[in-house]
């Protein structure tokens, strides 16, 4: 078979999966049209008893309040943080830290105050800081943004304050930089993504924090603060260093207040709360639970704090420090002003009828943008919409009613009390039930989209099936049915390109490459459906199915319905929002299942069995063969290790009573030195075992008996790859403060291990790919080196992938020759690594792959790996026997039931590695494993990040899956 057309089929089938992928992503990660329209003092929005000529010098829409305001947002400052509670004798590292912020609550209550900070899901910094400086609700597609972060396009905050005419100060966190450019009068920023750095943010921004303070040349200071964050990424939140971090930012806040003036409001917030493993992304309680503090000299409120404190949404901050700074609301805003920091000149009227006024700009604001973005976006439902345009116009009716009847003194004060707080009542309603219908929009999903998405897929997968059923076809049907669908699918995306075109409609390459990929599936299938007959009519040849008995048929169904089955149940099974909480224990089960099953197989067709003689016969029994035996020992500890990987978890937010396995927790985590120091040398005895195996296999097969360099860098690599990792685990597992002045050469051995960890791998990967074979030949007078047969082009059958040991051989043959016809009778010539010829290079990739990506993961999980590697040489073993019991020959033939097992292990050793398809469980800490800064560029951290998620993918399906047939070879 030629080349071309097995390349030109893969790039098809790949174009097709990316078709379907992104169809079914496009109406799943959800997304809104973004107005590029801006707020502007010259709006008709200033609300009675106001005019735009009674405003104040420096005020848009409402009077200012304050003319300065400090913004300090502590990363992932969950609400138990700020919490101060006197009971708690014994408070946990996060708790009760944060004293001075009680400190002022209680001393200055009408000074300060804590709310709750609710933040929207995505729980990730990105999509908060927007969320913050917006007032709107980011979807799920941001968090493809989050570190690759854009210029925020919609009005905000920030562009308010610099459009009229006020300085931004910001210090901190790097990602503002890439969503506000050119927005800053001053800016410090510090690289923020390397989450295992606790001080290098936070310390440069006490370092200029106050300076700027004092120097007074800004209206609005943001200040970033990242340690707790990071702190929890890496420790965790019950951790010792979290309460240093948490006591630095005590300290901080209370030297920030001797340095605010009475005309300074200050707020401390959090973009999002943390999990107890100390991650976010997600929207459990204990991420979305976030704190506020607000904070002024002077009086803020009208009265006293509340017994419990109040749920803010976090979209509330935008429309209040904007009126309260005398700017405009953001255009695209969809928040409730906090009424409350609007307090009037003291007395309850006056308050009444300030709040009033600001409940009265504050809808007008959303009110103006939910008409310009349903007409726009045509998505809002429309009886909704009449039902809040209702709301607002009589709102707004009522309003001027009540200021004309007071005017003409009319009300005695409880009528005109009571009309005030109903009329605030309906504003409120209006601003709530605006933000609940654009939530519940833009959380809506594109079911057509999804459903075309999933069944472009499932075609594929069909396609790819019946494909490698016939991957003994000759060159003319991959001609015939590859480019036939191909020309068709070329055809379509030209005409629909055209169509749009002539329209003038934006071309949507992501609807053409679907209807392309549709097309060209449709042409396949009707083109290999044309050539059934001419099966039929061979296999009418052969005898009928009604002369075969029903026991064989059963078992010949059974053989292909039962691991097919249990496929097409797992893939239905993920539109169950049940079955994905319970994927973790869902996909060992079905892997056991279908071993069993297998072996169930077996038995039913009499190949464990030793063929019955008389004796037997009489006494009413069959005994098992030696082989049956091995395999059922292969199947009992198949079944152990699927109970133990069961111990590397982690957990859903949707199972609060779940709790995370110790093991996916780093060493650092650990306060108990001797607990450490034990888990440190089971570690690495751990790497030590696997190396030792892997070196006592290759040698039993003989392929470390020459000098080739692969076999030496096995020999050596192997050992030195392990100490780079183990030292690596002892340096990073060690305290931040426990050696003192070598910080410095910390620093350097934490990328120094890595990276020679990296080279070392790239090194055999490259010595592999230069020369795979590891058979060589040996005689009694001369020392041969090694053997290598390439072979070039790809193999067009059976005999052609069998081409390296018949050479070997001949070989061998034509040495021994010569030597007898030198008279040189005694010769005696050896071969070493034939048993394992086609896997031992399989192996040896496999075994670099795996000390790769076990670096990217914590130490603990090593153990994880063991069993990984394990469990997959059971496998192998298991699908071998079972294929040797019954007397299938072919060894470079793969039944399905073995890549539906690699499929269900990848699956169960993805949850057993401590990983969860959510956000809050994606390990971060991968993207800096060998890098002590920022990186430059999201595409190294993206995979890295991406290796140590997918791992167990990688190793079974990149290596373990084309090594099935090679092992059977040599076991």
């Amino acid at each position: 078979m030629q080349r071309w057309p097995v390349l030109l089929f893969l790039a098809w089938v790949c174009f097709l999966f990316f078709a379907g992928i992104g169809l079914f992503m496009s109406g799943f990660l959800l997304t809104r049209i973004e107005l590029a329209h801006s707020s502007s003092c010259s709006d008709p929005l200033t609300p009675p008893p106001w005019d735009r000529q009674s405003l104040p010098p420096g005020s848009c829409w409402m009077p200012q309040r304050f003319s300065k305001a400090v913004l300090v947002i502590i990363d992932a400052l969950r609400f138990e943080f700020a919490w101060f509670n006197p009971a708690n004798v014994s408070p946990l590292p996060y708790e009760n830290k944060l004293s001075f912020l009680h400190h002022l609550a209680t001393s200055q209550p009408r000074h300060a105050r804590l709310y709750r900070f609710r933040a929207d899901p995505p729980t990730a910094t990105m999509q908060r800081i927007k969320g913050l400086t917006t007032g709107s609700l980011p979807t799920f597609i941001d968090v493809g943004s989050n570190f690759a972060t854009y210029a925020i396009q919609e009005d905000n905050l920030l562009a308010q304050l610099v459009q009229n005419g006020r300085k931004v100060v910001f210090m901190g966190d790097d990602t503002w930089e890439g969503l506000f450019p050119k927005k800053f009068f001053r800016s410090y920023f510090f690289p923020s993504f390397n989450v295992k750095d606790l001080h290098t943010v936070d310390d440069g921004i006490l370092q200029h924090l106050y300076p700027t303070v004092d120097g007074g040349e800004w209206d609005l200071l943001i200040a970033h603060f990242l340690g707790v964050d990071h702190c929890g990424h890496k420790h965790g939140p019950v951790h010792p260093e979290m309460a240093k971090k948490l006591t630095q930012m005590n300290e901080m806040l209370r030297s920030l207040v001797d340095h605010l003036g009475n005309d300074t409001l200050l707020l401390v917030a959090g973009d999002h709360g943390m999990t107890e493993t100390g991650d976010h992304g997600g929207d459990s309680e204990k991420e979305v639970n976030a704190a506020l503090f607000v904070y002024s000299k002077t009086p803020l409120f009208g009265t006293g704090p509340p017994e419990e404190p109040e749920a803010v949404p976090q979209v509330n901050l935008v429309p209040t420090v904007a009126l309260l700074l005398g700017v405009p609301i953001p255009y695209s805003n969809i928040g409730e002003v906090m009424a409350e920091l609007f307090p009037g000149d003291g007395d309850a009227l006056s308050a009444a009828l300030q709040q009033l006024s600001v409940y009265h700009v504050n809808a007008k604001q959303v009110d103006r943008f939910l008409h310009s973005y349903s007409l726009v976006a045509q998505d809002l439902p429309a009886e909704q919409l009449q039902h809040l345009q209702e709301i607002f116009s009589t709102a707004v009716e009522e309003h001027v009613q009540l200021l004309a009847q007071m005017q003409e003194a009319v009300l005695v004060f409880p009528e005109l009390e009571s009309r005030l707080g109903n009329l605030i009542s309906r504003f409120q309603l209006y601003l709530r039930e605006a933000r609940a219908v654009c939530t519940q929009t833009w959380a809506r999903f594109h079911p057509l989209r999804m459903v075309a998405g999933c069944t472009l897929i499932a075609a594929s997968c069909l396609l790819c099936y019946v494909t490698s059923e016939l991957a003994t076809a000759s060159d003319s049907f991959y001609r015939s049915c590859l480019l036939y669908p191909l020309l068709w699918g070329l055809v379509v995306a030209v005409l629909l390109g055209l169509a749009c075109t002539f329209i003038q409609e934006g071309l949507d390459l992501l609807l053409v490459s679907s209807w392309a990929a549709a097309v060209s599936q449709v042409a396949f299938f009707w083109r290999w459906w044309g050539r059934q007959p001419k099966r039929a009519r061979v296999a009418s040849s052969q005898p009928p199915l009604a002369a075969i008995g029903l026991r064989q048929r059963l078992r010949a169904w059974l053989g292909l319905a039962f691991p097919m089955g249990i496929l097409l149940f797992r893939c239905g099974a993920m539109f169950s929002d049940s079955f994905v909480v319970a994927e973790a224990r869902v996909a060992p089960f079905l892997l056991a299942s279908l071993v069993v099953l297998l072996v169930g197989k077996l038995h039913w067709d009499g190949r464990l069995t030793v063929p019955e003689g008389p004796k037997q016969q009489l006494l009413g029994f069959s005994s098992y063969r030696k082989e049956s035996w091995y395999l059922l020992y292969l199947v009992a500890v198949l079944l152990v290790c699927l109970r133990l990987s069961i111990f590397f978890h982690q957990c859903r937010e949707e199972i609060p009573q779940c709790r995370p396995s110790l093991f996916i927790a780093p060493l650092a985590s650990l306060r108990n030195t001797r607990a450490k120091n034990l888990f440190y040398l089971l570690c690495v005895a751990s790497l030590v075992g696997l190396v030792f195996v892997v070196r006592c296999w290759l040698r039993h097969y003989g392929n470390l008996n020459s000098s080739d360099p692969l076999v030496l860098f096995v020999r050596w690599g192997f050992p030195l790859v392990v100490i780079c990792i183990a030292c690596y685990w002892a340096v990073a597992s060690s305290a931040e403060d426990s050696l003192g002045k070598l910080q410095e050469l910390v620093q350097v051995a934490l990328v120094a291990f890595p990276w020679a960890v990296y080279g070392l791998v790239s090194v055999g990967l490259l010595l592999l790919l230069c020369n795979p074979m590891t058979v060589f030949a040996k005689d009694t007078r001369e020392s041969a080196g090694p053997i290598v047969t390439p072979y070039l082009g790809v193999p067009s059958s059976e005999v052609d992938f069998l081409h390296v040991i018949p050479q070997i051989y001949r070989r061998m043959q034509e040495s021994l020759k010569s030597r007898l016809e030198r008279g040189s009778c005694k010769a005696t010539v050896a071969a070493y690594g034939l048993g394992s010829v086609y896997s031992a290079a399989l192996v040896i990739a496999l075994t670099l792959l795996g000390f790769l990506l076990l670096l990217l993961h914590s130490e603990r999980l090593s153990l994880a790996f063991l069993l990984l590697f394990l469990e997959a040489f059971v496998l192998l073993h298991i699908h071998t026997r079972a294929r040797s019991l019954a007397g299938d020959a072919e060894p470079f033939s793969v039944p399905w039931h073995a890549v539906i097992s690699w499929l269900l292990a990848a699956s169960q050793f993805f949850y057993s590695t401590g990983h969860q398809p959510i956000f809050p469980a994606i390990h971060w800490n991968a993207a800096f494993v060998g890098f002590h800064l920022d990186h430059s560029t999201n595409l190294l951290p993206a995979v890295l990040v991406g290796a140590n998620t997918f791992a167990s993918h990688i190793l079974f399906a990149g290596s373990q899956l084309p090594s099935a047939p090679a092992l059977a070879l040599c076991v």
